[in-house]
């Protein structure tokens, strides 16, 4: 069959589940859960998967809500990504549900490609990508041992194939003083929370000298209890991130001294733990881009080139792309103008540009599994160029 009129079948295969596409996105965006509590997401997920043919393994790696769904036999073993949790009081603010629809969407159309072809498709239900890494815990647990490899697609406000991400860490920080009156006795406290003020004060001295890609954020999530009373506790939370893996670990030394240097400073005792999930740099399989590219562009989509400076912030499709062949695409669902994790990009998750995005990656990336399936000599440059990266 020719590959082209494969790749009609594969739209077609789309737009016929149009309908249920939407209300599957729809469902899950007017059912926002939070990470790992995603059960009403991922029963609706691995159901149709089911009812489509694909045969389904739930709480994959230890964890409730992760899913496999797998077709067809052999290599090469394409995994599609589904994320479906939500964001704490904004909901699917970051367009999860969009994602998810997405992945079901391709890996159902992508059928026809293996029918033709041979090779297996997944689609893996990843939980927990915004607060707990559940793509990072996944890999750890060997979940893409037998990927070749993984795609997935993000709600945006531009189309782009080629996508930047930062290595991220979480630090937890608190400062244990000693209450006092702050009128009548002082001098007796010892004040936790300018131990947590000096430390910001430390950090923004420190940003003039790190790497202009690098970012340090933070929030203090408790500074007392009254104003009368020298805070005997302050607690905060904060990001690290950095272009690799090696300057976060230069990085984390000096932002770790500047609370040091306030408990020095303040008297304060000083207690911290590093988040035990690390968020990895992207890795852009570029030769997997140009066939993504190539697909969204026979939709009418006009995609952006790769700004080098940009980066988006950080995701545990990081972790994958260290492991096998990746990409992270984004397609415009909003306007420019319209931030994620907002309460408008939550709009635009359920919106008419929402829905229409997300079919318009969906037929994406089945039509790149069809370039994968049916072109041996793609897949061995695809693994060939993430050999010679690594």
């Amino acid at each position: 069959m020719d590959i082209e009129k494969l790749k009609a079948q594969v739209i077609g295969g789309i737009d016929a589940r149009h309908h249920q596409l939407s209300e599957l996105s729809l469902i899950i965006h007017a059912n926002p859960e939070l990470a790992f509590q995603e059960v009403k997401a991922s029963t609706w997920l691995t159901q149709y998967l089911e009812e489509n043919g694909f045969s389904i393994e739930r709480g994959i790696c230890e964890l409730p809500t992760a899913f496999r769904g797998s077709y067809g036999q052999g290599k090469p073993a394409i995994a599609i990504l589904a994320e479906y949790d939500a964001l704490p009081n904004l909901g699917h603010a970051c367009g999860h549900n969009l994602i998810a629809a997405c992945a079901i969407g391709a890996g159902v159309a992508s059928k026809l490609a293996t029918d033709r072809f041979g090779g297996s498709i997944m689609v893996i239900g990843t939980p927990a990508e915004e607060q707990y890494g559940g793509k990072a815990i996944m890999a750890e647990r060997r979940a893409f041992d037998n990927v070749d490899m993984a795609m997935m697609v993000h709600p945006g406000v531009c189309d782009v194939a080629i996508t930047r991400a930062l290595a991220c860490l979480a630090l937890e920080v608190e400062f244990f003083g000693k209450a006092a009156h702050s009128a009548s006795r002082p001098e007796a406290g010892i004040n936790a929370l300018e131990a947590m003020i000096n430390s910001f004060v430390a950090i923004n001295s420190l940003r003039q000298h790190i790497k202009n890609k690098a970012r340090i954020h933070g929030i203090i999530t408790d500074g007392g209890e009254a104003a009368n009373i020298v805070p005997s506790h302050s607690a905060g939370s904060f990001l690290i991130r950095a272009e690799d893996d090696n300057y976060l670990d230069e990085l984390k030394q000096k932002v770790l001294n500047c609370f040091i240097g306030a408990a020095t400073a303040s008297g304060a005792r000083l207690e911290y733990r590093w988040g035990e999930i690390r968020y990895a740099p992207l890795r852009n399989n570029l030769i997997l881009a140009q066939l993504f590219t190539q697909n969204m562009q026979s939709l009418g989509r006009k995609v952006e080139a790769l700004d080098p400076n940009k980066f988006f912030g950080s995701t545990d499709m990081g972790n994958v792309s260290q492991l096998v062949p990746s990409i992270h695409p984004f397609v415009a669902i909003a306007p420019v103008e319209v931030v994620a994790h907002s309460p408008q990009f939550a709009s635009a998750a359920a919106s008419e540009a929402g829905i229409q995005g997300m079919l318009d990656a969906a037929k994406a990336l089945a039509m790149t599994v069809v370039d994968l399936v049916a072109n041996p000599e793609i897949v061995i440059r695809v693994k060939e160029e993430f050999e010679q990266n690594k």
